[in-house]
């Protein structure tokens, strides 16, 4: 499995809503001043996840971005699969995004690849974003508000 740049920025931009008070929306500007991304890419990301029901949008000089739900409630797996689709290593051994391939006729093959994906997936999925928004130095979330 390697990230690309769409689950690296979307981990970024959600990471940065959970630190702000629950509920608060954030400009797209102060996601992307803060980690220097393209907005126009930003913004079709945060189109994704709308549409997957991880943030929420509001219109106005008090509108912008935050999360739909709690913080507590969405995995690094659940952005990567959104952003990346299958956290195994090859499609024969997904479990959401089961396809054929060729590495089905060695079964000791497709042995070795399951455990990595069990393993990628239980680290990911026993991450939220509420953990990931931690500061180390403090323990807890850097609100900033």
């Amino acid at each position: 499995m390697k990230l690309t740049s769409k689950s690296e920025y979307t981990l970024l931009a959600l990471i940065y809503m959970a630190r702000q008070k629950k509920g608060a929306f954030v400009k797209i500007e102060d996601i992307c001043n803060c980690y220097d991304i393209p907005k126009k890419y930003l913004e079709q990301l945060l189109t994704i996840l709308r549409s997957n029901g991880l943030v929420r949008t509001r219109r106005g000089a008090e509108g912008g971005y935050a999360l739909a739900k709690d913080s507590k409630e969405i995995t690094a797996a659940d952005i990567v699969r959104i952003m990346d689709g299958p956290i195994a290593p090859t499609d024969s051994v997904s479990q959401y995004f089961y396809q054929a391939t060729p590495l089905e006729k060695e079964e000791s093959v497709l042995d070795l690849f399951r455990n990595i994906r069990d393993y990628a997936a239980k680290v990911m999925e026993s991450k939220t974003l509420y953990d990931l928004a931690l500061t180390p130095e403090i323990g807890e979330r850097a609100i900033t508000y």
